[in-house]
C-alpha cells in the first residue's frame, strides 16, 4: 500500500517531509502516525492507511516532493501474501518444518510477522505515542526507544521526555538543548518556527511592503460589547472581544475594495470572489498559524465571534486540518491584548494585505460638533495595514482603512447580536 504526499490546500503543489516517526521494518497499525509533512502554510500528520510493516521509505526527512509522490510503502497481508483467501493454509505452511519450495509462498513468513501482535512493551509503547509526545520527540530529535516510559503499559509521557532532556543536558557527549555559548545559549528552531521564518523571509523578498494606519473610535462597539458581555459570557463561556467587530467591518469594507481581497500572480492581480479571512493565532509563544474563516462576509458578529473562538482553540490544540490553514484571501493579526501601539505586520503570501489590530485604550480626543470643540474620553485604537505596493497604491489602501473606521464608528452593532 502506497503512502502518498497529500494535497495540503488547493494552491499547494508540493510538501516537505519534516520527520519520520517510523522506519523500515517497523510494525504499524491502521491510522498510526507515520510522519509529519509541511508546507509554508501548514504542517500535518500522515497516518498509515493500513495495518502492516513499513517496507520502504522513499522520501527522506527534509526532502520536498510534489503532491501525489509516494513517500513510503506499507506491506500488509493483502499486499504480500498472494493467497489472500487462504490465511489458515498460509500460516500452516510457515510453521511447517519442511522448506518452502513454491515461489508464490516465499513471502509467507512476513505475513505471520505482520499479523502477530507485538510481544514487548517497547513495541506497544511505540505504537501509542500521543500527539504532544510525538511533537516533543520531533522537536528535540529524540529516538523514542531511548526514553523509558512511566505511563500505563510503559507509554511515554511529556514528563518522561522533559526528564530525558534534563539528563541529556548533563552528558557532555550529547549536544545539549539549548547549547551553551559562553554566558549565552542556543535554542534550535522547532518545526513551526522554521516554517514561519521561511514564510516571512519569502514574503519580505516577494512583496514591497507599505504601512499605513488610522485611529478609530470604538465607542459604538464598546457600548454594544458592554450591554451584551454578561449574557454572552454566560451563554458561550468566553468573552466578547473587539476582534469579531473588526473582522465584520473588514469583510464589509473588502466588498467595496476588492483589490485587497486578491493575490499577485506574475504581472496580474487575481481578484477572489469569496472573502476568506485568515486569523493569526499565537501558539503560546511557540509559533504562529493563520487558520481561515471561509466566506466570512456571510457571517454576523455573532457568527464571527464563535468561529474565531473555534479556530483559535483548534490551532492551539493542533487539531486543525491542512484545508483549514490555507485558502485565506486577507489576514487579521491581533496584538492588542499585549498593549501594543502600532505593528507593521508581514503580508501572509500570496495575499495583498494584512490588518494589524493594536491596543484599544481610553484617550482624550477632540470632539467637533455644531456647538464647537470639546474634549472627551473615548476608547481609541490604531488599525494598521501592510499592503503589497505591486497590487495597489497608497490612496486605495487609505480609502479602505477609512471605510473600516467609518463602519466601526457608525454601524448599529446591536443588530448583529
Amino acid at each position: 500500500m502506497n503512502v502518498l504526499m497529500p494535497q495540503l490546500g488547493e494552491t499547494v503543489a508540493e510538501g516537505k517531509v519534516a520527520v519520520w516517526y517510523k522506519k523500515e521494518g517497523d510494525i504499524v497499525s491502521k491510522n498510526e502516525i507515520l510522519a509529519d509533512v509541511e508546507t509554508d502554510k501548514a504542517a500535518v500528520e500522515i497516518p498509515s492507511p493500513v495495518e502492516g510493516v513499513v517496507g520502504s521509505v522513499l522520501v527522506s526527512e527534509g526532502e520536498t516532493v510534489d503532491v501525489g509522490t509516494t513517500l513510503a510503502i506499507i506491506n500488509n497481508k493483502e499486499a504480500n501474501s498472494g493467497l489472500p483467501d487462504q490465511p489458515a493454509d498460509a500460516e500452516k505452511k510457515v510453521s511447517a518444518p519442511e522448506p518452502i519450495k513454491n515461489d508464490s509462498t516465499a513471502e509467507l513468513p512476513k505475513i505471520q510477522q505482520v499479523m502477530s501482535p507485538p510481544n514487548s512493551i517497547k513495541t506497544e509503547r511505540r505504537l501509542k505515542l500521543s500527539p504532544v509526545v510525538r511533537r516533543l520527540l520531533a522537536e528535540h530529535e529524540i529516538n523514542p526507544q531511548e526514553v523509558i516510559g512511566s505511563g500505563r503499559d510503559g507509554r511515554i509521557t511529556r514528563s518522561d521526555i522533559m526528564g530525558f532532556l534534563d539528563n541529556r543536558v548533563t552528558k557532555p557527549s550529547i549536544k545539549p538543548v539549548p547549547q551553551p555559548i559562553g554566558d549565552s545559549s542556543r535554542i534550535p528552531f522547532d518545526r513551526i518556527r522554521r516554517v514561519t521564518a521561511e514564510h516571512m523571509v519569502r514574503s519580505k523578498t516577494t512583496s514591497p511592503h507599505v504601512l499605513q494606519a488610522v485611529e478609530a473610535d470604538f465607542s459604538c462597539v464598546d457600548a454594544t460589547r458592554t450591554s451584551h458581555q454578561e449574557r454572552w459570557r454566560s451563554d458561550n463561556g468566553y468573552s466578547l472581544t473587539y476582534l469579531p467587530f473588526i473582522a465584520r467591518a473588514t469583510c464589509l469594507a473588502l466588498r467595496d475594495f476588492p483589490r485587497l481581497n486578491g493575490s499577485v500572480d506574475g504581472e496580474e492581480l487575481i481578484l477572489h470572489k469569496g472573502i476568506h479571512l485568515s486569523i493569526a493565532v499565537d501558539l503560546n509563544f511557540e509559533g504562529l498559524v493563520a487558520p481561515v474563516i471561509f466566506d466570512a462576509d456571510g457571517l454576523t458578529v455573532l457568527g464571527l465571534a464563535r468561529r474565531i473562538h473555534e479556530i483559535s482553540m483548534g490551532a492551539r490544540e493542533r487539531s486543525l486540518s491542512a484545508d483549514e490553514l490555507s485558502g485565506g484571501t486577507y489576514t487579521l493579526s491581533n496584538n492588542g491584548s499585549f498593549g501594543t501601539l502600532l505593528t507593521g505586520a508581514i503580508i501572509n503570501q500570496p495575499q495583498v494585505g494584512i490588518l494589524s489590530i493594536d491596543a484599544i485604550k481610553k484617550r482624550p480626543v477632540v470632539i467637533e460638533d455644531s456647538t464647537g470643540d470639546s474634549i472627551a474620553i473615548r476608547p481609541i485604537g490604531i488599525l494598521s495595514q501592510s499592503f503589497d505596493h505591486r497590487a495597489i497604491d497608497g490612496s486605495y489602501s487609505a480609502a479602505f482603512l477609512h471605510k473600516i473606521r467609518t463602519i466601526l464608528e457608525e454601524k448599529d452593532w446591536s443588530a448583529e447580536l
